[in-house]
């Protein structure tokens, strides 16, 4: 008796949290479950009708709980996967760390996984603590254990709208704090990953990362050079399009933690004009989030990557390479370098490349090579990045919208627009580009011609 006084004592005394099961009921945590998926609670209702325990799990209770509406529902259930998929008409296990099951709903998948048991001694790990191979279940109190952070460690039931929380996640979520699970130093070991997620979920909920989940951080960073790349760009994808993707870039940053991911992103933030690009970028990056559009990763890291694209362009060009070969010297220059660290997928690559080689074609307006632009895959793609360089002070912002409404007329509007062009004389098409031109070109010879920041107009070596 005296023994557990003195250690209520001193856990008050230190500021220790209680733990525990708590049963928290709709009056208290607010899910409303009219937002909840319909497949999810319906993969829930198959498996508690064969005797399972099921739950909705993580970001989507996160989510329901402050208001947000979630991208994905999952599911944690005491069943394995073996027994998971012949419960469902479309199921599939996959994985090799974290072997969970997919079950298919048209369009929608709800991921379904196996309560797992805490990181344990016989677990596969690399020479950093990362682990390799997690595949030990587990039960349920063991599951909210192994989850990263206490606002990720809540469990849905859609029968009894009850929130099942065993480290106060709930009472985190209501002060906006990201607290990790457990020592922070050896969770981000055996995940570095997480010391991104606690980034942008800090970021999401406009809350704080708490002080000991924060505090070795900066020291870790490197650990995330151990990460498999395609890993990381997913990541990465999720912290551009939660939301607010600037202030996350921000808080990495800030944190260190952006070498590991973008090693070009001080060099653009550092150039004249590059904070100010990428903040125009993500602004309407976030604006598509919110109103619930879909975003491009070819668009973004296209946006994101062009400061650099153009400035080695220029770099090149001062020593005498044509405008075109220097850009595309340029672009692949960049994405080497970038790959390097974070995997951009070919086909997002081949995309950025298209957006970047279009915009010299937008300085002369020439009816016959229009209708050839029109045929690419990516010509919407590069008037919309060309909308972005005009609202930046790239382009000219007259004709960057005479290019929008060409993109956004139907086929009839679009002939007369082009035959309207073309009645034009034909030095009145490509004049504002052309006096741009010589006037910089006027201005270029009398600097030396060493000049790493004299500028070409793409339009000398176009067609």
């Amino acid at each position: 008796m005296i023994k557990q006084t003195i250690k209520r004592f001193v856990g008050q005394l230190l500021g220790q949290r209680k733990h525990g099961m708590q049963r928290i009921g709709k009056s208290q945590h607010g899910i409303d479950r009219r937002n909840v998926s319909r497949h999810a609670i319906k993969v829930c209702e198959v498996l508690q009708q064969h005797g399972y325990e099921a739950y909705i799990v993580g970001g989507a209770v996160r989510d329901l709980i402050v208001g947000l509406e979630p991208k994905d529902f999952d599911v944690a259930t005491n069943a394995t996967p073996e027994q998971i998929r012949p419960l469902f008409r479309r199921a599939r296990i996959i994985g090799r760390r974290f072997q969970l099951v997919h079950v298919v709903f048209g369009q929608e998948i709800i991921e379904t996984s196996t309560f797992r048991a805490p990181a344990s001694q016989t677990q596969q790990t690399d020479d950093h603590g990362r682990i390799l191979r997690d595949n030990e279940f587990g039960n349920h109190e063991q599951d909210a254990v192994r989850r990263d952070f206490t606002v990720n460690a809540l469990y849905y039931n859609p029968t009894t709208e009850e929130v099942i929380d065993y480290h106060r996640g709930v009472e985190d979520l209501k002060h906006r704090v990201v607290r990790m699970i457990g020592d922070p130093q050896t969770r981000y070991r055996e995940d570095p990953v997480r010391m991104l997620r606690a980034v942008r979920f800090a970021v999401k909920l406009n809350g704080t990362i708490d002080p000991q989940t924060r505090a070795p951080i900066a020291a870790m960073a490197d650990l995330i050079e151990n990460v498999p790349a395609s890993r990381l760009f997913d990541e990465m994808l999720k912290l551009l399009t939660c939301g607010h993707a600037m202030d996350c870039l921000r808080q990495l940053r800030q944190d260190g933690l952006h070498q590991g991911l973008m090693p070009l992103l001080d060099v653009v933030l550092e150039q004249p004009g590059g904070e100010e690009f990428i903040e125009l970028a993500l602004d309407r990056t976030d604006h598509r989030v919110r109103a619930g559009k879909p975003v491009s990763p070819s668009f973004l890291f296209a946006a994101l990557l062009w400061q650099q694209v153009d400035a080695r362009c220029k770099q090149f060009v001062a020593k005498g390479e044509p405008y075109i070969q220097s850009l595309m010297s340029a672009a692949d220059s960049v994405l080497d370098e970038q790959t390097e660290k974070l995997a951009i997928q070919k086909r997002f690559a081949s995309d950025m490349r298209e957006i970047w080689f279009m915009q010299p074609r937008f300085e002369r307006r020439l009816p016959k090579s229009i209708w050839r632009m029109f045929e690419q895959p990516r010509f919407r793609a590069a008037v919309d990045f060309l909308q972005l360089r005009a609202a930046a002070g790239e382009f000219d912002s007259v004709l960057a919208q005479w290019w929008m409404d060409l993109a956004n007329a139907n086929d009839d509007t679009r002939a007369q627009m082009l035959e309207d062009l073309a009645k034009l004389p034909r030095d009145s098409t490509a004049s504002a580009s052309r006096s741009r031109s010589r006037t910089r070109r006027r201005h270029s010879t009398s600097k030396s011609s060493t000049s790493s920041g004299a500028h070409v107009s793409p339009t000398d070596t176009t067609d």
